[in-house]
């Protein structure tokens, strides 16, 4: 991994980490800038990676800015997916399912997280798992 890939991947974590402390305007700060950096050299996973970061960040906010977050959330899916990025696929099904469920949309809502579920339970992460399960959603 280059120095430009490296820096990339770095903010996106600290991004996240952000996030988990509800620093939401620094996470949003930093994952933009990881989404533009990897645009600019063409690393087409780290895009996925922060589109999903600012779906939750959108999705995350009172009030969520739902339309944003679906538009993130859909196009991480459609890179992690294009890319074989099996977990971040499952992620952003959560995500669109947690989003839908508190949305008022359950059909939707019930598609994303079963297609979670299935991935999770096929790839061994019980911890997410459970999330997609609705114990901690």
């Amino acid at each position: 991994m280059g120095h430009k890939a490296f820096v990339i991947y770095l903010r996106g974590w600290l991004a996240a980490g952000y996030l988990l402390t509800e620093r939401q305007t620094d996470a949003a700060k930093l994952a933009l800038e990881s989404l533009e950096a990897a645009r600019q050299v063409g690393r087409r996973a780290r895009e996925a990676d922060a589109r999903h970061i600012l779906g939750h960040i959108a999705a995350s906010v009172q009030p969520p800015k739902i339309e944003e977050a679906e538009g993130h959330y859909r196009a991480a899916l459609a890179l992690a997916a294009a890319l074989g990025m099996r977990p971040l696929v499952a992620h952003c099904h959560l995500g669109l399912g947690k989003l839908f469920w508190r949305t008022g949309k359950p059909q939707e809502a019930q598609e994303h997280l079963a297609t979670a579920t299935t991935m999770f339970r096929e790839m061994g992460m019980t911890h997410w798992l459970e999330q997609a399960e609705g114990r901690d959603t």
